[in-house]
């Protein structure tokens, strides 16, 4: 029989040496059992492995391995059956594949296994051959990759999904376990781990164990109680401190010859202090480091099992899959190894790098967020302001909090936050990018927390990273209002809520005038709710500063500033017709006034409604064509026209009102007059003095119903000059009823007036004064005539008279002027 075993190549993921079997598994026809696979160090792409291993090394294969007969008949050739060991190195690469998306397969270049006889390792012992040295702790193991770079945790498995069977199986298998008071390891590994078809499954079933049946045990840490430490009183008790964790989980991977090192080092976890020199303090935390396909990885049991909460002194179960092979870059901000060679960074931190570090909780890392600025958790505040910024890949919501400084990083405070009440930051979101604008109240101290969760979600916010900010002399400022709604401009989930774009960014608006426009675009017609919050600004007042119009497209909102300062606009939308759902915040912007304000007289008139100027409600009932698309109408003269088409012929009601400051003499009514012809509608103003006034259109949508308002015009007049009233008029003046002479409603005494009239079907229209005086019909059908005022008479009356009856209804009065009396 051959003392050499043939060396065979295969295409496998990875170069590996065959440990020996122990002498009772060698057949007598030369047949091998191989019982454990060990990844050889450095070895070279395509070549034969250099020569046997140790016997101590560590099992890396199922610890029930299938005997591999020899090929064919020429058994005593020692030469191992390429077609067996093939299916069976296969067999476990392949259950990698789908967690690996196939990665270690492509990389797989007739790599060789060799397999090798203990009468051969003796022989070469003897001969004092050179032996290439395993991947022993502290090394790094040969890359897997023909590039030579290190596998990331997302090389071995697309994300925890992969392992939902193995997960399933070790909480079912360990409640058992725990119900029938097992607590031998070997029992608990092996009842875990069936079915396990891999190293990377053997070792996710003992993690998911321990994160799920072993509590951190809070008495212990605070010597309240006696530590445990030995695997069995840890299993049987359910609870352990850290190295309670990282002993049991070297125990549980050495029954499954997973080769396992518990790492000793300092941890940014329960107890510790931000910005504490860890020079001359002993380390506090254990965790461990397994051997996998050749590299070296991280993972902590204790960290992934859950938190404690000191202010409760208690322990809070919650499984973060995050510390489950962990990569060092992301391990290296929370746990730092005592020896340098376990932090498996190609470039390693020094101490006071590490201690200077943010800290970053694991939701940081699994919500793909990218720290900008600042690289260290000590900020001290320039013209008493501190900035943060974070990036991030994936759409999300942040808020934050702002409290005087504690010593203890993990002090019980709540881990999430569903809003924010600072009032001393400015907190901004754009499309790639967080910022956070820091501005303390007072000299001092304080911690700031950053907490987030992705766009879509509707859990609470999650506590992500934190700082120290110093703020030596604090900025001399107006005071912020609270923002209860997280971030300032739109909100992200605006484009879900039909809010897809704004005339304003996230940034302070500086408002010019005291007066500012906000023009929100949408995708679908929308419902707005606007609300304007100032520190000393009345709610009753508020309410006059806002004017909002609702169109198809596109939502605006005018905005006044009585008072100087800082201002919260927020917005609020519901789809147009869904009546029944509740209004959710879109937008909030910061407004900020500093020059001129407006005064009390100046704000927009009181009872404005929801809804200014044509937009989606006045298209829907057939009001369309308007002279005047805006919601705000100027007027120099004290006069204006505002026109539109009635399409669906609806009864027509028009309201003019002001602010209450002083009553004229005649109501504001007469200032107000209606023409309706064909489908033409024209309502003219002629303002009494200067100031604002309201403009309502309103339709009785159904004979004998109710008006219901269509929408308001905000009509602003800076005309000291008084406009003259127009005539009064009754309800026999009707659609297509035209008054083209006299336009106002108060006539000189002593004079002619020249009436022109159009009345439909009249077949007599007629002046009433002193005498009556009948008007002319000419070509044009316009009812005409020359009419005297005289002296003495108060009121001229337009009256007309139908075919069907003789009697003559009043169209419209005009007052006459009365002269004075001489004394």
């Amino acid at each position: 029989m051959s003392t050499e075993v043939a060396i065979q190549k295969f295409s496998f993921p990875f170069s590996a040496t065959v440990r020996l079997s122990q002498p009772s598994e060698v057949t007598q026809k030369g047949c091998i059992q191989v019982k454990a696979l060990q990844l050889q160090e450095n070895q070279t792409l395509n070549e034969p492995s250099p020569g046997a291993v140790h016997n101590e090394t560590q099992a890396q294969a199922d610890p029930k391995p299938a005997p591999v007969p020899a090929c064919g008949e020429d058994s005593q050739s020692g030469v191992v059956c390429r077609k067996s060991v093939f299916e069976k190195l296969t067999a476990e690469s392949e259950d990698q594949r789908p967690a690996a998306k196939r990665q270690l397969s492509s990389e797989s270049a007739a790599r060789t296994i060799t397999v090798v006889k203990k009468s051969a390792v003796r022989k070469e012992g003897e001969e004092q051959r050179p032996v290439k040295p395993k991947a022993h702790l502290g090394q790094k193991a040969a890359p897997c990759s023909a590039a030579g770079k290190r596998r990331r945790r997302k090389d071995l498995f697309s994300s925890a999904e992969v392992f939902h069977r193995v997960d399933s199986h070790v909480i079912r298998a360990g409640a058992e376990l725990k119900e029938k008071r097992v607590y031998d390891v070997k029992t608990i590994v092996q009842s875990i781990t069936h079915g396990a078809r891999s190293e990377l499954e053997k070792l996710r079933a003992i993690w998911v164990w321990l994160c799920h049946n072993i509590e951190y045990d809070l008495s212990g840490f605070l010597g309240r109680s006696e530590k445990l430490s030995s695997p069995e009183e840890v299993i049987a008790a359910g609870r352990g401190v850290c190295c309670g964790y990282s002993s049991l989980c070297t125990e549980m991977c050495r029954e499954v010859g997973i080769k396992c090192q518990e790492v000793p080092g300092h941890s940014k976890g329960v107890g510790y202090r931000q910005g504490q020199s860890l020079k001359s303090v002993k380390s506090d935390h254990l965790w461990n480091a397994v051997l996998l396909g050749g590299q070296w990885f991280l993972l902590d049991a204790c960290w992934g099992a859950g938190r404690v909460d000191m202010e409760h002194e208690s322990f809070v179960k919650r499984f973060d899959d995050f510390y489950f092979l962990t990569d060092p870059e992301e391990f290296i901000d929370s746990h730092f190894p005592d020896e340098e060679k376990w932090q498996l960074l190609d470039t390693p931190i020094a101490l006071e790098d590490f201690e200077r570090r943010v800290f970053k909780t694991s939701a940081f890392f699994t919500m793909g967020l990218r720290l900008i600025q600042p690289h260290r958790f000590h900020i001290v505040t320039e013209d008493g302001e501190a900035n943060v910024s974070l990036g991030f890949s994936r759409p999300a919501t942040f808020t934050y909090e702002i409290t005087q400084h504690r010593d203890l990083l993990h002090s019980g405070a709540s881990e999430q936050r569903e809003s924010c009440s600072s009032s001393f930051g400015l907190l901004t979101v754009s499309h790639r990018s967080m910022k956070l604008q820091l501005l303390p109240p007072a000299s001092g101290t304080y911690d700031v927390k950053v907490f987030a969760r992705p766009e879509t979600a509707t859990t609470p916010l999650i506590w992500v990273c934190s700082f120290t900010v110093e703020c030596p002399v604090p900025r001399a400022m107006e005071e912020i209002p609270e923002n209860p709604f997280l971030s300032w401009g739109l909100q992200p989930n605006a484009g879900s809520l039909g809010v897809s774009g704004s005339s304003r960014g996230s940034e302070a608006v500086e408002v010019e005038q005291g007066a500012f426009e906000l023009v929100l675009k949408t995708s679908r017609p929308l419902m707005a709710l606007c609300e304007l919050v100032h520190p000393k600004l009345d709610a009753a007042v508020a309410k006059r500063c806002l004017a909002t119009q609702i169109q198809a497209d596109v939502l605006t909102c005018n905005v006044l500033c009585p008072l100087r300062g800082f201002y919260r606009l927020s917005v609020f939308v519901r789809d147009y017709e869904k009546t029944d759902v509740k209004f959710q915040n879109a937008a909030n912007f910061l407004l900020h006034c500093k020059g001129k304000v407006m005064q009390r007289e100046e704000l927009f008139p009181p009872n404005l409604g929801s809804a200014c100027g044509p937009g989606v409600r006045t298209s829907e009932f057939g009001l369309i064509k308007f002279s005047h698309t805006a919601g705000l109408v100027s007027t120099q003269q004290g006069k204006c026209n505002i026109t539109f088409h009635n399409q669906q012929d609806l009864e027509l009601h028009t309201v003019l009102s002001r602010e209450e400051i002083k009553t004229g003499a005649l109501p504001l009514s007469r200032h107000l007059f209606c023409t309706y012809t064909d489908s033409k509608v024209t309502v003219s103003a002629s303002l009494p003095d200067a100031g604002v006034y309201r403009l309502g259109v309103y339709a009785r949508t159904a004979p004998g119903g109710d008006f219901n308002p269509m929408c308001d015009f905000v009509l602003r007049n800076s005309c000291d000059q008084p406009g003259p009233p127009f005539p009064c008029v009754y309800a026999a003046w009707r659609k297509g009823c035209v008054l083209f002479e006299p336009r106002v409603g108060l006539l000189e005494p002593d004079s002619w007036v020249r009436f022109r009239v159009r009345v439909p079907g009249a077949q007599r229209v007629s002046v009433v004064g002193d005498t009556q005086t009948d008007l002319k019909l000419n070509k044009s059908r316009v009812w005409e005539g020359e009419v005297f005022s005289g002296n003495g008479v108060q009121q001229m009356k337009l009256a007309a008279s139908s075919g069907e009856t003789s009697d003559m209804a009043v169209l419209m009065t005009f007052d006459v002027r009365q002269l004075e009396k001489d004394a």
